[in-house]
């Protein structure tokens, strides 16, 4: 299974994934032209890393805009990471945010509204 190592654009957000230490980060914005092309291969790291590894998966986000498109497949994310969580499997997102962005923290509540499993929204200092 391989990582994912992305740098940040303009339009898509930095994407590092860790087998090792079962982690996934992503930081910045994201309306990418293709968003099929561009989420599901960590969709795919993240169903692998499910599959095959029984240890904890935390999710760091900094992510500041999303278009429609990446909100979707954020969504998909979080339906796995609450099945693998209602399945035993020990999942977290930690998701920080510019204060200033106040929507950015209001869509992370939306989304913490759906999910049980450890899920901590914090401002940047």
């Amino acid at each position: 299974m391989n990582d994912i190592d992305l740098a940040q654009t303009p339009s898509t957000p930095l994407v590092r994934t860790s087998v090792q230490d079962g982690r996934l980060t992503m930081a910045g914005d994201s309306y990418p032209e293709n968003p099929f092309e561009f989420f599901q291969p960590i969709i795919d790291w993240i169903d692998g890393f499910l599959a095959k590894d029984s240890g904890p998966l935390a999710c760091d986000l900094a992510l500041i805009y999303l278009n429609t498109s990446s909100i979707r497949a954020m969504m998909d994310i979080f339906d796995r990471l609450e099945e693998a969580h209602q399945g035993g499997r020990q999942v977290s997102v930690h998701w920080s945010y510019d204060p200033e962005n106040e929507r950015v923290g209001e869509l992370a509540e939306e989304f913490k509204e759906d999910c049980s499993f450890p899920f901590t929204i914090a401002p940047r200092p």
